[in-house]
């Protein structure tokens, strides 16, 4: 009897792997049967003690799928804003630097994201600029993330980016290497859009934006120079208190592809020459008649506002002089140095000008 119900349960347990369920249960009733014990089992199991569950299934098209769950994609839980706090090494040479990360909402993995380099001005750190210029408030709502590299006191005396020393102002040397690679290791570890990455800065922070725009078209798209000063306005520190003092006496900005540059400069500068604003956007720029246009903030404040176009008709550069202004972020904050709060809102007339371009 042993052996009998050995061989039926691995003849059943065969014909079961196989599919073969209503053979598999013949066997054993037929089996039973023949050795007088057919009324030890149930020729029918119980309606609530079946073991075959049949239920009706269909295969869904991707189209009645939402598009993250056509691609396979998983949905994210939401994410808060991010203020991070961190440091880069390349060459050597270590900076601290701050990233803004906006907030994502729920569902599936957010799509690439604009990347907006903001380099202070001199005397300044990251929560300091951008707490002056508000940029985290609007790149909140624009999706965008903001980086601030902070220069160090070892590397200048009063934390200025040396934009004034030729081993900074080339491709692939000094300080410009250190922030495109910089903002290549963000790029690479955050969902970045690489048509959308754009710089921007204040005084040497823009004089170090418009090298960086020049030296690096395959990386920036465009770029914002607010009291700053133009490529290859110095070679050295005396150089540099002339051109900051009368204007730039020479650039070498002209020798490189012109970039899609938005300037902002006070007429009443006492710091950085106001013709140094007019240089940055000139430079490279084809002959033309540009179109200008005067006008006043809500609160009064003056400006003439000078555009050059591409061969295309685009927007390739904008100049705002703004009347009566010094050297400081106009229309800022007054929670940061170097803001004159009112007047025409740089931080938003610039993402306004640089989410409007693109790199091929």
């Amino acid at each position: 009897m042993k052996h009998l119900f050995t061989d039926l349960f691995g003849e059943a347990t065969r014909l079961t792997q196989g599919g073969q369920l209503q053979a598999a249960t013949d066997l054993i009733q037929r089996t039973l049967r023949d050795a007088g014990l057919a009324g030890a089992v149930p020729t029918q199991a119980p309606p609530d003690q079946g073991i075959v569950i049949d239920a009706e299934s269909r295969m869904v098209p991707d189209e009645e799928l939402p598009p993250s769950a056509a691609r396979g994609e998983h949905a994210t839980a939401p994410a808060a804003e991010q203020w991070l706090d961190a440091a880069f090494s390349h060459r050597g040479r270590t900076l601290a630097y701050k990233l803004y990360v906006p907030p994502t909402a729920a569902g599936a993995a957010p799509a690439p994201r604009p990347l907006l380099v903001m380099l202070h001005g001199c005397t300044q750190d990251a929560d300091d600029f951008a707490a002056g210029t508000r940029m985290n408030q609007l790149a909140r709502d624009a999706g965008m993330l903001v980086l601030y590299p902070v220069q160090t006191q070892h590397a200048n005396a009063q934390k200025c980016w040396n934009w004034f020393k030729p081993q900074h102002q080339r491709r692939d040397q000094g300080e410009p290497a250190l922030l495109a690679a910089l903002t290549r290791e963000v790029m690479a570890t955050h969902a970045v859009d690489a048509t959308r990455v754009y710089v921007a800065g204040l005084s040497a922070g823009g004089a170090m934006a418009d090298i960086l725009g020049r030296s690096h078209p395959d990386l920036f798209a465009a770029v914002g120079v607010h009291s700053g000063l133009p490529l290859g306005a110095a070679s050295d520190l005396p150089s540099a208190l002339t051109a900051m003092r009368s204007g730039p006496t020479a650039t070498a900005a002209a020798e490189l592809p012109a970039c899609p540059v938005i300037v902002f400069h006070g007429d009443a500068d006492s710091t950085v020459h106001p013709s140094n604003g007019d240089a940055v956007a000139r430079a490279g720029r084809p002959p033309g008649h540009p179109e200008v246009r005067r006008g006043s903030a809500p609160n009064g404040q003056a400006f003439t506002r000078t555009v050059y176009h591409g061969a295309d008709g685009s927007n390739q550069a904008e100049h705002w002089v703004l009347h009566g202004l010094g050297h400081a972020w106009s229309g800022g904050s007054p929670q940061g140095s170097y803001t004159a709060p009112g007047g025409v809102d740089a931080s938003a007339e610039l993402l306004r000008f640089l989410l409007s371009h693109r790199r091929p």
